[in-house]
């Protein structure tokens, strides 16, 4: 199997998760939320837009990685979605793609919630890196990194006034004992 084959069966498989994640997630009445500020159609279309950019220079010579960053860039998708599906799975009925507080909503802190806040997020960076470093484009790789840290620090940002807005001190305690993205660093 070609190269481009193999992203684009891994790709297949990732859109196809998130596509049943935005399904089930809609199903549960989240369709539309105050606390999202929009942050769900920015995130997608930064993300989307930088996509579509790193795969359109990715043949540029200049920028080209060794060819064996395309396997690391499989391997590093294939862990981004595990870690998002971990992450989605400890939330399970509180996940949802628009920022939403529900009056019976729990804080999660427990599993991969003991070690950073938005492990979804996290998830997903892995498999942004991932996705440049299988491009074997370093200009790939940061069109995709800069995209994925704009549109999810605004999601971030946002999701976080909304949590600290219903929890209060309890999430500011939460935040204060764990990282954002990348366990004891950031």
């Amino acid at each position: 199997m070609n190269h481009d084959t193999v992203l684009a069966l891994v790709s297949a498989l990732w859109v196809a998760l998130e596509l049943v994640v935005g399904i089930v997630s809609r199903r549960r009445g989240t369709a539309k939320s105050p606390h999202d500020r929009g942050s769900h159609a920015l995130t997608w279309i930064t993300l989307l837009a930088a996509i579509f950019t790193a795969s359109a220079v990715r043949q540029l010579p200049l920028a080209r990685m060794p060819q064996s960053m395309f396997w690391v860039g499989i391997a590093l998708i294939l862990i981004g979605i595990v870690i998002r599906a971990t992450a989605i799975f400890t939330l399970r009925r509180f996940f949802t793609v628009q920022v939403t507080i529900h009056e019976s909503h729990e804080l999660i802190d427990r599993g991969i919630y003991r070690l950073v806040r938005h492990p979804s997020y996290t998830g997903a960076l892995v498999s942004f890196v991932g996705l440049g470093l299988a491009f074997r484009s370093w200009l790939s790789l940061a069109i995709i990194l800069a995209g994925a840290l704009i549109g999810l620090g605004y999601r971030i940002h946002v999701e976080e006034m909304a949590l600290t807005a219903h929890f209060g001190d309890r999430y500011r305690q939460y935040a204060a004992r764990t990282k954002r993205l990348i366990p004891g660093i950031y």
